[in-house]
């Protein structure tokens, strides 16, 4: 291991990882950041890069996914890191549906968001939409970047802008500062902030069992460019129902009852929409949701028929052809979207628990490297 000692140690290199080195070394600490793998290749690069907004849980979790898109739009323009595509467009094919876009607006979280009319949208949306289109959701508040391409890059920013130490192929046996037990030797740092991931064994499995976790695999595809271009990311009916920000609203339980007697296999594989765009004009698209201790890898092909299913209803167009399909893996709790849990007095276990870690996890970091650090937080629980 390099010598000398570190302010922070940061056990995991995903974005959860990245998030709280970035925080903790603009304070003007030494950060070393510790990552078993050659680089990050769980869910962090995985999933869509959509750091959403609209939709997270009513109170804390919507607070944090703000606090987290205003970091991450600082971050994009110092690191140079493209948006691929700003706002959300959430379409709507049934009265039911409109009922839950009405109410979610009349909220504090509705706030700068609006509902469009069908013609609207479909001048907005290149013609998207089928004939059964009632209305859409925009909201102007979300980004999205790729993931596959700014995990890289945000780490080879933090080394090189922030100067970030970065040791991977190394797992940490013992997270006791001052000194930490690697698979490389001893680190010596006066806190730890562990980010395992969907890792429930290594580090502190007692103080995470405690917690009743399991895993989420999903399953994601990346189709041919369609010919058109979409300004904002797209959503649809299934969202509401499935996004803790709609789904809480009373008006979202008649859409639920509606939906599962009209899209049961939907349900069942927990599929919902969301189709993003890249620079090259290809889809981002999915996705689906199966729950376990430990997911069989093996994903069935009625969800990726559902997924393109539900792009066809939202769209009103066949999907273009698959050019990639995968499956990602994310830790998930049945009473809470995250967790912060302090194992010792200078070490603090997080773990995102509900797939928003793009979207929360600046936030969430913010307030833990307040907390261990003695620095102040922009985001209070």
């Amino acid at each position: 291991m390099s010598p000398g000692r570190f302010d922070l140690a940061v056990v995991g290199g995903g974005i959860i990882g990245l998030a709280h080195a970035y925080l903790a070394a603009k304070a003007g600490k030494r950060v070393a950041v510790v990552e078993k793998d050659v680089r990050a290749n769980g869910a962090s690069i995985r999933n869509f890069g959509f750091v959403t907004v609209t939709g997270q849980e009513r109170g804390d979790s919507w607070k944090l996914a703000r606090r987290t898109r205003d970091i991450w739009a600082e971050i994009a323009v110092n690191a140079g890191l493209a948006v691929e595509q700003r706002g959300l467009y959430l379409t709507a094919r049934s009265p039911e549906a409109v009922a839950v876009i009405e109410a979610f607006l009349a909220t504090e979280m509705g706030e700068g968001c609006r509902l469009l009319a069908a013609d609207e949208f479909r001048r907005l949306a290149n013609g998207l939409g089928g004939p059964d289109l009632k209305a859409a959701l925009f909201s102007p508040h979300e980004i999205r970047v790729e993931s596959r391409t700014v995990i890289p890059a945000l780490t080879a920013w933090l080394e090189r802008a922030w100067n970030v130490t970065f040791f991977n192929e190394t797992v940490v046996f013992d997270a006791s500062p001052p000194r930490l037990r690697t698979s490389r030797g001893v680190l010596e740092a006066e806190a730890v902030v562990v980010c395992p991931g969907d890792d429930f064994v290594t580090l502190y499995p007692d103080r995470i069992a405690a917690y009743r976790l399991r895993r989420c695999r999903l399953s994601m595809l990346k189709l041919a460019d369609p010919g058109f271009r979409l300004a904002a990311a797209l959503m649809s009916d299934l969202s509401l129902t499935r996004y803790r920000g709609y789904a809480a609203l009373p008006e979202a339980r008649e859409l639920e009852i509606k939906l599962r007697r009209e899209q049961p296999r939907h349900f069942e594989n927990g599929v919902h929409l969301i189709v993003a765009q890249g620079s090259d004009g290809g889809l981002i698209v999915g996705d689906s949701h199966h729950y376990d201790r430990l997911p069989a890898p093996f994903a069935s092909v009625s969800a990726e028929l559902d997924i393109l299913d539900e792009y066809a209803r939202a769209t009103g167009r066949q999907a273009p052809a698959v050019r990639e399909r995968w499956t990602g893996i994310y830790a998930v709790a049945d009473d809470r979207t995250y967790l912060i849990d302090t194992p010792e007095p200078q070490v603090r276990l997080v773990i995102v628990t509900s797939g928003t870690g793009a979207s929360t996890g600046f936030g969430i970091a913010e307030r833990v490297i307040a907390d261990l650090l003695g620095l102040k937080s922009e985001v209070m629980a």
